[in-house]
C-alpha cells in the first residue's frame, strides 16, 4: 500500500464529492472536505470554505496543511446548478453557476499548487460532466461552466507538467441519486434511452476513478477528460 497522502475534496460532505472523500478514507489517505455546514464523512478533517471567495479557500487550505500537511490531491468537486432555458435565464443564474463551479475551480487550484510546486509533485482533478462537452437543454450556465474546466487542465498541465504535477478532468454521466430516484418512469426510461450501458452509474464508479486518475499509476496522464458516463458522451 503506497503512504497515505493529504487530499482534499471541495464540496465533499455531500453527493459525489463525498463518496470520492470516502473512496480516498478506504485506501488510507487523509481527506478534508470543504463544507458550508460542518458535515463530512467519518474519517474526514471538515474545514469551513466558500470556493466562491478566495479568502475562505485560502484559511481552509491553511488549516488543512497544519493539522495534516501539504495536500497532495485536489478534487475541485463543488459545483451548484441553475437550470433554465436560455431565452429565460438571468445573468445572476448564468454568472452565479460560472462564479461556482468554474472560477470556484480556478481559485481551488491556485491556492493548491503553491505547496504542490513546492514538493515538485500533486495531482489536480476537476470534477466536469457529460453535460460539459456533449450539451443539455436548460443548462447553457452549468455545461459553459463544466466545458471551461476542461481548458483550465489543460493549462495547467502546459504550465506545471514539468514540476512533476498531473491535471485532469473526470466527467460524469448520470448518476444514481437521490435526484434520479424521483425521477417518473417515463423520464428514466428516456434517459436509460440514450445511454448505451443502459443503466445509470453508482456514485463508487465516479470515485473509483478519481482516484486512481490521482495515483502514482496515472503519473503520466494529464490533460486528459476522463468520461465515467456509460458511453452517453463518450469524450465529446
Amino acid at each position: 500500500m503506497s503512504e497515505p497522502r493529504v487530499v482534499l475534496v471541495t464540496g465533499g460532505n455531500r453527493g459525489i464529492g463525498r463518496t470520492i472523500a470516502e473512496e480516498f478514507l478506504a485506501h488510507g489517505d487523509k481527506v478534508a472536505v470543504t463544507s458550508r455546514n460542518g458535515d463530512a464523512p467519518a474519517g474526514a478533517l471538515a474545514v469551513a470554505a466558500d470556493v466562491t471567495d478566495a479568502a475562505s479557500l485560502d484559511q481552509a487550505f491553511s488549516r488543512v496543511e497544519d493539522e495534516l500537511g501539504p495536500v497532495e490531491v485536489v478534487v475541485a468537486n463543488a459545483g451548484i446548478t441553475r437550470d433554465n432555458l436560455l431565452m429565460r435565464m438571468s445573468e445572476d443564474e448564468f454568472e452565479a453557476v460560472v462564479d461556482t463551479n468554474l472560477s470556484g475551480a480556478f481559485r481551488t487550484v491556485k491556492r493548491a499548487i503553491t505547496g504542490m510546486i513546492r514538493a515538485k509533485k500533486g495531482r489536480i482533478v476537476l470534477i466536469s460532466s457529460v453535460s460539459g462537452l456533449y450539451g443539455v437543454p436548460g443548462q447553457a450556465n452549468y455545461s459553459s461552466s463544466k466545458a471551461g474546466l476542461v481548458g483550465l487542465a489543460r493549462s495547467v498541465t502546459r504550465e506545471l507538467g514539468s514540476r512533476g504535477i498531473t491535471a485532469n478532468v473526470v466527467a460524469p454521466g448520470f448518476i444514481r441519486t437521490d435526484m434520479t430516484d424521483e425521477l417518473s418512469d417515463k423520464q428514466r426510461t428516456e434517459y436509460l434511452s440514450t445511454i448505451p450501458a443502459k443503466r445509470f452509474a453508482e456514485a463508487t464508479e465516479v470515485a473509483k476513478v478519481v482516484r486512481w486518475v490521482a495515483s502514482d499509476d496515472a503519473a503520466y496522464i494529464s490533460g486528459a477528460v476522463i468520461p465515467v458516463d456509460g458511453g452517453l458522451g463518450m469524450g465529446h
